[in-house]
């Protein structure tokens, strides 16, 4: 993965992520796909199925088409500066994401059998996500989708020339479908624990971004799906603004809690900064900080 310094001064494109999960026998686990190598946004990482936001997300009948009212949705956002449709648009593009990328459709009788395949074959034959809903009479399922962060890139990006700001919800994958990556967008997939995922990146095996890295280090404290789900149904999700800097030449990005950051309340487990050595990104202290 390429460090890059270059400043933006373009505003951040909203976007959204579902953090797909699933209990194992071992635990708790994580689906990642490994986006196309040619892709000009972290072009061969893993990361978590998501894009931006698209105008059509906010066009969507919602009344008809989503599962509660929008000013739930707006208030579990806890985003006081956006309007209600705006909020609604956050959901149906995590979700139109979630469903475009891996497969997995979040909807109100999403056990009926082939409910998924078929909208997908419609998504084949070039028809878009709303016209999709609107043909199978599809609404849905926010309820066990929940808001878990958001983040914001820095002015001064350190891994891709574009900014984004975006919220990442955590949800278990509906019993009765599977994950699986695109073949365009995403070459391969894979479900790990989260803390075999950053083995893995530490051994070098897959690449991943800090926004990827800090979340996993914070669901590797879960044992299972009804944990992670508990913890962000009770408390906001935090606004992550990464604020990178230089030290004795070395890219250093810290984070809420950290002493150089502007936020002095810590908002996520494990360690406030991450440092760019050895051609990736590293806590100070070592693998083990990430657990602690």
């Amino acid at each position: 993965m390429e460090l890059n310094l270059e400043t933006v001064t373009t505003p951040p494109r909203p976007a959204a992520t579902v953090v797909l999960l699933r209990d194992a026998p071992a635990g708790l686990e994580v689906f990642l796909m490994k986006r196309h190598g040619l892709s000009d946004v972290l072009g061969g990482a893993y990361v978590f199925p998501g894009g931006k936001i698209d105008a059509a997300d906010a066009e969507l009948d919602m009344a008809a088409h989503l599962d509660q009212p929008l000013d739930a949705l707006h208030a579990g956002l806890n985003e006081p500066g956006i309007d209600l449709r705006t909020a609604g648009a956050v959901y149906v593009a995590a979700l139109r994401e979630a469903f475009e990328e891996s497969g997995v459709l979040f909807a109100q009788g999403q056990s009926l059998p082939g409910l998924a395949d078929r909208a997908a074959a419609l998504l084949r034959e070039g028809h878009g996500f709303n016209a999709v809903l609107a043909r199978m009479a599809v609404r849905l399922q926010t309820l066990n989708v929940v808001p878990w962060s958001r983040w914001i890139t820095p002015v001064t990006p350190s891994v891709s020339n574009k900014r984004f700001d975006t919220r990442f919800f955590v949800a278990a994958v509906p019993g009765g479908q599977v994950a699986s990556h695109d073949n365009f967008e995403t070459t391969e997939s894979i479900w790990l624990s989260p803390r075999q995922a950053l083995q893995q990146y530490w051994d070098r095996q897959i690449e991943l971004a800090p926004p990827q890295i800090m979340s996993l280090a914070h669901l590797s404290r879960h044992a299972g799906v009804e944990s992670v789900l508990a913890e962000a149904r009770g408390r906001r999700p935090p606004v992550i603004q990464p604020e990178p800097f230089e030290h004795e030449g070395s890219r250093v990005i810290c984070y809420p809690g950290d002493a150089r950051h502007s936020v002095r309340e810590q908002a996520l487990p494990g360690p406030t900064r991450l440092s760019y050595r050895n051609r990736r990104f590293e806590p100070d202290a070592g693998f083990e900080a990430l657990f602690g």
